[in-house]
C-alpha cells in the first residue's frame, strides 16, 4: 500500500506539471494561429483531455462490458461540470465569451438532448451510433469552417508567446498530454489497488476511482487555465469534453457491442447530465447578459449537484 500511496503522490505531481505544459502550449498555439482560445479549448484541449474516456470506452467494449463505457461517458460529463468546472470557478471566477451562448452551448444542449432521445428505448445500437457519428462529422465541418475563418486576437494576458514557435508549442502540448494520461492512469491503478486491499466494492471503485481517473486531465487542465486566467480555455475544455464524451465515446458500444441500457443510466445518470447542462447554460446566459462571470457561488452549486448525484448513486447500490 505504501508504494501505491507514493505512486498517487507522483501521479498528482505529473498531472500538475503536465497540465501546465499542455495549457501553455495550447495558449501559445492559439495565439500563433490567430485562433480563439475558446476554439482551441473546444477542439485540441478537449480532445486531448478526453483521450482517457475514449480509450477506456474502447477497452470496455473489447472486454464485452458496453454498459461500463456508457456509464463512463455519462459519469465523466457529470464530473466535468460538477467537479472540474466547479473547482475552477471556486479558484477564479470564469468569464464566458459572448459567442459561447450563441454556438457552443446550443451544440452541447443539442447533443445532450439527442443522446437522451436515443436512450429512451433503453437500447444503444448501431443506428444510434451512426446518428452520433453523423453529428460528429457535421460539427467537425462547422469547426473547420470556423478555424479557416478565424482572425488574430488581442493579447490573452501578460504572457508573451511570440518567441514560441508552432513546433515548440505542439511539443509542449504533446508532452503535457502524455504526462496527463500516464499520470491519471497511474493514479487509477494505485487507487484501485488500495480500494481492493481495503475491501471496497468494485461498483464503488468504478463510480469513484475510474470516473475520477478518466476526468483528472479535465480537472487539471481547467484548474490550470483558471489559475493562469485563460477563462475561455477552461470553459471550452469542459464544453468540448462533454460533447466528445457523448459523440466519440458512445459510438463504441453502439457499433461493436449493441446493448440494453440499465434504466438507472437513463433515469438517474442521464437526467443528471441534462439538468447540469441546463444549469450550466443558464449560468453562462446570466454571466454574459450581466457582463459578469461564473463565480464561486455558481462553482459551489456545481459541486453540490455532484455530491447530490453521488449520494444518490451510493444509496441506490
Amino acid at each position: 500500500m505504501t508504494l501505491d500511496v507514493v505512486i498517487i503522490a507522483l501521479g498528482f505531481i505529473g498531472l500538475i506539471w503536465g497540465a501546465d505544459k499542455f495549457v501553455f502550449g495550447a495558449s501559445a498555439l492559439a495565439r500563433n494561429l490567430g485562433v480563439s482560445p475558446l476554439m482551441i479549448g473546444l477542439t485540441i484541449v478537449a480532445f486531448g483531455t478526453s483521450a482517457l474516456e475514449i480509450f477506456s470506452s474502447a477497452a470496455s467494449v473489447a472486454k464485452n462490458e458496453p454498459e461500463l463505457a456508457i456509464g463512463n461517458a455519462l459519469g465523466s460529463d457529470i464530473f466535468n461540470i460538477g467537479v472540474a468546472l466547479g473547482i475552477a470557478a471556486l479558484i477564479s471566477p470564469l468569464k464566458p465569451p459572448k459567442t459561447l451562448f450563441r454556438k457552443e452551448i446550443p451544440a452541447l444542449l443539442l447533443v445532450t438532448v439527442v443522446t437522451g432521445l436515443l436512450f429512451l428505448n433503453l437500447y444503444l445500437g448501431r443506428i444510434d451510433a451512426l446518428i452520433l457519428m453523423a453529428i460528429t462529422v457535421f460539427f467537425g465541418y462547422k469547426i473547420f469552417k470556423n478555424l479557416t475563418g478565424s482572425t488574430p486576437l488581442p493579447e490573452i494576458d501578460k504572457e508573451n508567446f511570440s518567441y514560441l514557435s508552432n513546433t515548440r508549442a505542439a511539443v509542449y502540448m504533446i508532452l503535457g498530454l502524455v504526462l496527463l494520461v500516464l499520470s491519471a492512469d497511474a493514479i487509477v491503478e494505485a487507487a484501485t489497488s488500495i480500494a481492493q486491499l481495503l475491501g471496497v466494492s468494485s461498483a464503488i471503485v468504478c463510480l469513484t476511482v475510474i470516473a475520477l481517473g478518466t476526468s483528472l486531465p479535465e480537472v487539471a487542465a481547467s484548474v490550470t487555465c483558471a489559475l493562469k486566467g485563460h477563462h475561455e480555455l477552461a470553459i471550452g475544455n469542459i464544453v468540448g469534453s462533454n460533447i466528445l464524451n457523448l459523440l466519440a465515446v458512445l459510438p463504441f458500444p453502439g457499433l461493436f457491442a449493441p446493448t440494453a441500457i440499465d434504466p438507472a443510466l437513463l433515469t438517474r445518470d442521464y437526467v443528471t447530465v441534462l439538468i447540469m447542462t441546463l444549469v450550466l447554460a443558464f449560468f453562462c446566459y446570466r454571466a454574459i447578459k450581466t457582463n459578469g462571470s461564473i463565480g464561486r457561488i455558481y462553482g459551489s452549486v456545481f459541486l453540490l449537484m455532484y455530491c447530490g448525484w453521488f449520494t444518490l448513486v451510493v444509496i441506490q447500490m
